[in-house]
């Protein structure tokens, strides 16, 4: 049984709006109560709009601990609000993808993750950056702006995680190329453009899109980001890049640019919508940064994601 003696303050922050969210708060309290990690606050938020006000009263209560329940978005949000503070992470994943879970290995089921705040280890994380805004995962534009209008609730509720391929289907179809340009303000790579782009993405966890690997060698504790841009292409180059996907080994296709690095300014003709973590937030031109080592997060102790820093 794990004790509470390295947080003198709990705070459990379910989003009962979320796929799972509902069922989940009471047995979520339960649980971590049973495994001595009672929360002193508690809030099942069922309005999202409300969920950035009660993530800055618990900042503001003196919480070290914030157990937070919910999919991707709800978890991006959270970190906006918590990264930088003197404060840590539990993750209970309640989402359609859970990629942010998936990259730390916290497993999915509701009382695993539960054990895994009570007797998991600490690590620190990197952040994204966007402007005042943060991401866990990955923040894009193109065509998975469009798989994020297309999947609704009703069609995420009917189908889990198959919803993302039958969204990516129907964006695909609506999808217009554009013209990308991306400039590195620290000088480690020279500027690029790409015509007729149909995605680009910038990732700093490792898994996005319901387990789709970002590349190869991405991690979320590796101080970088990792940019990659795909265009359009012939229908082949497009096929061969859509078998690649799910094991990142996509980025090292010839029909694919792929870098990494610590900063970049990313532009687009004509202006694209931007997506974090699964919400559609701001619009081209952006630049965008890693936060190295912004977030303490409890993950199970044979997790290989991540370390302690300080």
């Amino acid at each position: 049984m794990a004790s509470t003696s390295r947080f003198t303050r709990v705070a459990l922050v379910v989003n009962a709006a979320s796929r799972t969210g509902s069922e989940a708060y009471d047995e979520a309290h339960r649980r971590l109560s049973e495994l001595g990690v009672a929360p002193d606050v508690a809030y099942p938020v069922r309005d999202p709009a409300r969920l950035g006000d009660v993530l800055d009263s618990v900042t503001a209560d003196g919480c070290d601990l914030v157990v937070v329940g919910g999919g991707d978005g709800t978890l991006s949000t959270a970190i906006d609000h918590l990264a930088r503070h003197d404060m840590a992470l539990g993750v209970l994943p309640l989402g359609t993808a859970n990629d942010l879970a998936r990259t730390l290995q916290v497993p999915a089921e509701i009382g695993a993750a539960c054990e895994t705040i009570a007797n998991g280890k600490l690590v620190d994380i990197d952040v994204g950056g966007m402007g005042d805004q943060t991401f866990c995962n990955v923040a894009s534009i193109g065509l998975a702006v469009g798989v994020t209008r297309a999947l609704t609730p009703g069609l995420k509720r009917r189908l889990g995680p198959l919803a993302y391929p039958v969204a990516t289907m129907r964006a695909y179809r609506q999808h217009r190329p554009f013209t990308t340009y991306l400039d590195f303000p620290d000088g480690d790579h020279e500027s690029i453009r790409v015509d007729d782009t149909i995605a680009v993405a910038i990732g700093n966890g490792r898994y996005y899109g319901g387990g789709n690997v970002i590349s190869p060698d991405s991690g979320i504790d590796d101080h970088s980001l990792d940019v990659y841009v795909i265009p359009r292409g012939t229908a082949r180059e497009r096929i061969g890049v859509v078998r690649r996907v799910r094991d990142g080994s996509f980025v090292d296709h010839d029909h694919v640019i792929h870098v990494t690095t610590a900063r970049i300014r990313l532009r687009a003709d004509p202006e694209q919508p931007i997506n974090l973590d699964g919400e559609v937030v701001a619009s081209t031109p952006q630049e965008f940064v890693v936060h190295r080592n912004a977030l303490d997060v409890l993950v199970p102790e044979d997790s290989t994601a991540a370390a302690h820093d300080g």
